[in-house]
C-alpha cells in the first residue's frame, strides 16, 4: 500500500512519512513492517503491514476532497450526532476524541467546526480546546501537503471558513 518516501496519516500522530520497510522475526514468525517518522516529531512507530487499514492509517487526501472538507468547516449547524452544549464536557470530549481516532478527515473537520460553534454558547474545557487545537493542526497539515502549499495560508483560509 506505502512505499519509502511516502506521506500518510496515522491519527494517533498526524502526519507521518513512510522511512522504512523492513521484515522483522517475532516469535518466530516473520513479519513486514512500515517504519514511520512523524512529521512534527521525532517519534518513529513500526506498523504491520496487515494491521494499517486497523490502525486508521491512511494516504493524505486528494485535492479534490478539499471542497468538502471546506463545505464542512462553512456550515454553521452542528453536525448530526455530534456533541451539543446540553451534553456534559466529559461526554463531548469523549465524543471528540473518538472521531480525531478515527482518521476520518472528514470527521476531524466537524470536531474542529462544531468545537468553533461551540465555544459562541459556552466556555469550553480544557479538553475540548486541546481537541479543537488538535483537529485544526491536524486539517491544517493535511489540507496544506494536498495543496502543496504553507501552512500559513491554509490556517488563513481555515480561519475564514469559521467566520473567525
Amino acid at each position: 500500500m506505502f512505499k519509502i518516501g511516502d506521506i500518510a496519516v496515522y491519527p494517533v500522530y498526524g502526519v507521518v512519512t513512510v522511512k522504512g520497510i523492513e521484515v522483522k522475526e517475532i516469535c518466530g514468525t516473520k513479519k513486514t513492517f512500515y517504519i514511520f517518522k512523524a512529521i512534527d516529531s521525532d517519534i518513529t512507530v513500526m506498523v504491520p503491514t496487515d494491521n494499517t487499514q486497523m490502525v486508521g492509517l491512511r494516504p493524505i487526501i486528494s485535492r479534490t476532497e478539499i471542497p468538502k472538507i471546506y463545505q464542512i468547516l462553512r456550515s454553521r449547524r452542528k453536525t448530526n450526532n455530534s456533541s451539543n452544549g446540553h451534553k456534559s464536557w466529559n461526554k463531548r470530549y469523549r465524543e471528540y476524541a473518538e472521531k480525531l481516532k478515527s482518521g476520518n478527515i472528514f470527521e476531524v473537520a466537524e470536531v474542529l467546526k462544531d468545537i468553533y460553534l461551540l465555544q459562541n454558547e459556552k466556555e469550553l474545557s480544557f479538553g475540548e480546546r486541546r481537541i479543537m487545537n488538535a483537529a485544526r493542526t491536524l486539517l491544517v497539515k493535511e489540507i496544506s501537503i494536498a495543496k502543496n502549499l504553507k501552512e500559513e495560508s491554509i490556517v488563513g483560509e481555515v480561519q475564514k471558513l469559521l467566520g473567525e
